[in-house]
């Protein structure tokens, strides 16, 4: 069943948590995750900026630079939602 979290709320995921949450957001199921399904994701976590934070998460997860965020990936990606406050160690 697919975590639900009202707009105005902020959660707190651990490390698998929040992993699970992006695989969730996968909605074409081909292994990555594009800016559209990321906006999605941070939009689903409580950001106040989505937009800005995939620009961000891009920047730091996105490995070869291929605009998408694959499975090798997602742990780079689970960090940096952990940096910012998304999660907990």
């Amino acid at each position: 069943m697919p975590l639900m979290v009202p707009k105005s709320f902020s959660l707190t995921l651990n490390e698998e948590q929040l992993k699970a949450l992006f695989k969730e957001h996968d909605t074409d199921g081909d292994g990555r995750l594009s800016k559209e399904e990321l906006l999605n994701a941070f939009r689903k976590l409580g950001s106040r900026n989505p937009s800005w934070r995939v620009r961000r998460s891009m920047s730091h997860a996105d490995g070869n630079r291929d605009g998408s965020i694959g499975l090798d990936e997602l742990d780079e990606l689970v960090k940096y939602a952990v940096k910012q406050g998304y999660g907990v160690n």
